[in-house]
């Protein structure tokens, strides 16, 4: 049964170190522009030029379980079941969502990629692990292995992504995802609040929900047995 990983905002398939080792035959990814690949208008196509052809397994990441969530209906038939791991319906506040990024966050992302974007990438990367009780050593070695220094985000990458956080609303289409699915979300995410993932998790039709206590918004970084042990045991009862 293959499994494909989909990164998040900024990142690329380098993020997985720790899955790469528990599950050597699976398939990272690289977004557009992401990691040394090209730009692409069409993200959710580019994805899945990527993926195997047989049926697949998908865990998307934060904006990689966004687009997950996308893929997984319009291509039923592909995707046999969806891991979603500390993501999202809407990463924006709305009118009717409160458990998202404020507009003048957002605004302040786009102005800091525009200006400063090796900066407000350093920063974001930071964020990700507000909240645990990581050593200066620990978050040293994370960030080694798990950022892609060769090849930095394009720029256009890097708004397309900020694009879609901004605009894009699943709510709608969380009934129409059929798949089974695993919902992991860190406790302590200080990037998109938990609230979100309880929502995903009661309104997929076939969701499971796993908290990660004490973990950020990478609990696959800095609690990587942990998470693969809950990844392993869903695959086990599909």
């Amino acid at each position: 049964m293959s499994l494909v990983f989909l990164h998040g905002w900024g990142q690329s398939q380098k993020i997985w170190y720790a899955q790469k080792k528990q599950y050597p035959d699976a398939c990272f990814l690289n977004l557009p522009g992401h990691g040394g690949r090209l730009d692409a208008d069409d993200c959710l196509q580019d994805v899945m030029q990527q993926c195997p052809k047989q049926p697949f397994i998908l865990i998307g990441w934060s904006l990689g379980g966004m687009l997950a969530m996308r893929l997984a209906v319009q291509y039923p038939e592909r995707i046999q079941a969806l891991v979603l791991a500390n993501t999202t319906p809407s990463f924006r506040q709305r009118d009717d969502w409160l458990h998202g990024c404020d507009a003048p966050t957002l605004t302040a992302f786009e102005q800091g990629i525009a200006k400063h974007e090796r900066k407000t990438m350093r920063r974001f990367f930071a964020l990700m692990f507000q909240g645990e009780h990581l050593s200066q050593e620990a978050y040293r070695n994370i960030t080694k292995q798990a950022i892609d220094k060769q090849h930095s985000p394009s720029s256009y990458a890097l708004k397309q992504g900020l694009n879609i956080l901004s605009r894009w609303d699943l709510r709608s289409i969380l009934p129409y995802i059929t798949q089974p699915t695993c919902v992991i979300h860190g406790q302590q995410d200080a990037v998109i609040p938990v609230q979100a993932g309880q929502y995903l998790a009661k309104h997929i039709p076939d969701a499971d929900y796993f908290p990660m206590d004490k973990a950020g918004h990478a609990p696959f970084l800095t609690h990587s047995q942990k998470s693969a042990n809950i990844v392993t045991r869903f695959i086990r009862i599909l």
